[in-house]
Parts: structure tokens; C-alpha cells; sequence
């Protein structure tokens, strides 16, 4: 027969497992609608969540949790799902960073096509890109030359990468450059599925005289593929105000200058 606490902690372990399943659904999900649909408080939902993250299943957000990718490489529809309101914030303060008339280079993904909506409005400015996402944010924006590199289609990130897109590449210079990431860490740079996209992203860290890395803090320190593009020094990460301490200091200690960035697009440190 079970004692109480062990019962106790079966249930717990049952309960750990339906958020899991919850949010993996949901994409996103705030502590007050877990405790809802639960049935159990806001404190113990934090509780769990906290076992969660610590054993990689979660990250959270801003006042909730998103799942963990998968080690395989999520669609662009999946990924625009997956903390759309961090996402947004992160292009916010991007944005913020680019004077007009600046020469802008935007890499494929969801996350950059949140920063090439926030710099729609900033003009005028010169804007190449390697994804449709960036063209579609853009594609009214009266003050922005924009140009799409083109090369071999990824439709999974609606992104062009290859021979061609690097040779297009190889006749811009740019102020800002913003890459995005499937995961970050400060010991190898950049992760990326193929040794074609991170050979890319190291492209265009070279062409730019400043290198922003854009990715909500669940990225951070994860390594689901093999792929990596070293950027060297003077890159920084822009990340969310959910980046722990123990993310961020690895960063720290090689020099790279971290930005955390708040739900409303502010830097928080």
C-alpha cells in the first residue's frame, strides 16, 4: 500500500506530465490557465513549472511556459506559435537600435520577421534579407528599399540559403545585421540544422558592423543539432527578461554583451 507521500508525489508526477502535454499543444499557456484547468493553485502550478524548466521540459515567458523544441527542426508555422508576445517585444527593441537611413540585413525566421515589422516603420532604410517573412512584413512599407537574396528554397523556414545567396550576399556591407537561432550557446555560437544555414549565418556576421543574435531565452544553452556558426567577438544577444542568471553568465564571461529585453519591448538591465 502507498503512503500518503508517495501517493502524493505520484499525483504530482501526473500532473507534471499533463503540462507538459498541455503546452506542448497550446504552444503557450500563463500559470492562472493552467491552475484553471487543473484545478489546482497558482503556487503549486509554479512549483511544478519549476521542476519542469530545471529538467528541460519547459521554459518560461513572461508569466507562463513554452515548450522546449524537439530535436527536429520545427516548421516556420510552428516556431510563429512558440512565444509569439517574447517575440514581439525582442523585435520592438531592435528596432529601436536602427537609425533611419541604416543599412539592414535580416536573416529568415519568426522571430527576425518581428523585427522587420518593427523596422516597417522606421524609415527610410536599405533592407536585404534572406526570407520571405522579412518581405511579407515589409512588403508595404513605403520607406524601406528592400531586396530578397535568393538561392535555394528552405519552405520549412521560408528561407533561401546555398552558392547563390551567399554570392548575393557578397556584395552588400551593412550597419545591423539580426540573426536568428535554433539554439545559442557561448561556448560554439550559433546552432542550426545544416551545415548550409550556419555556414550563411557566418556570411552575414562578417558583412555587418553590428551582429545581433535574436532568441527567447528557451533557445539558450540548448544543443539540438550539430551544425554551428562561430561568430567570433562583438556579436550580441538580445534575449528575454526570463533568461536566468545561470544562461546568461556563460555569455558574460566571453565577453558577449547580453541585452534582456522586457514584455514591453524595454531593456530590463
Amino acid at each position: 500500500m502507498l503512503t500518503d507521500n508517495a501517493g502524493r508525489e505520484m499525483n504530482a508526477g501526473a500532473r507534471r506530465e499533463q503540462i507538459v502535454q498541455l503546452v506542448r499543444t497550446q504552444g503557450e499557456m500563463s500559470v492562472e490557465s493552467l491552475s484553471a484547468m487543473l484545478g489546482v493553485t497558482a503556487s503549486t502550478i509554479r512549483r511544478d513549472l519549476a521542476r519542469l524548466t530545471e529538467s528541460g521540459d519547459l521554459a518560461r515567458t513572461y508569466g507562463g511556459v513554452i515548450a522546449v523544441p524537439a530535436h527536429s527542426e520545427s516548421s516556420l508555422d510552428e516556431r510563429s506559435h512558440e512565444a509569439p508576445e517574447v517575440k514581439q517585444a525582442l523585435g520592438m527593441w531592435c528596432a529601436r537600435q536602427v537609425p533611419a537611413s541604416s543599412q539592414v540585413l535580416l536573416d529568415a525566421g519568426s522571430t527576425i520577421a518581428q523585427v522587420a515589422r518593427a523596422l516597417s516603420t522606421v524609415g527610410p532604410l536599405t533592407v536585404v534579407s534572406t526570407g520571405l517573412t522579412s518581405l511579407q512584413q515589409m512588403a508595404d512599407a513605403e520607406d524601406v528599399e528592400f531586396t530578397l537574396l535568393g538561392g535555394r528554397y528552405r519552405p520549412i523556414s521560408q528561407g533561401f540559403i546555398g552558392p547563390v545567396t551567399e554570392t548575393g550576399l557578397e556584395k552588400f556591407t551593412f550597419d545591423f545585421a539580426f540573426l536568428g537561432a535554433d539554439a545559442v550557446t557561448a561556448e560554439d555560437g550559433v546552432c542550426e540544422a545544416s551545415l548550409e544555414q550556419v555556414r550563411l549565418k557566418e556570411l552575414m556576421s562578417r558583412r555587418a558592423a553590428h551582429v545581433f543574435v535574436v532568441a527567447h531565452s528557451a533557445k539558450l544553452g540548448q544543443r539540438p543539432f550539430h551544425a554551428w556558426a562561430d561568430l567570433g567577438n562583438g556579436w550580441t544577444l538580445v534575449t528575454d527578461s526570463s533568461a536566468t542568471p545561470e544562461q546568461i553568465e556563460p555569455f558574460a564571461v566571453r565577453g558577449i554583451t547580453v541585452v534582456r529585453v522586457d514584455s514591453a519591448g524595454q531593456r530590463t538591465d
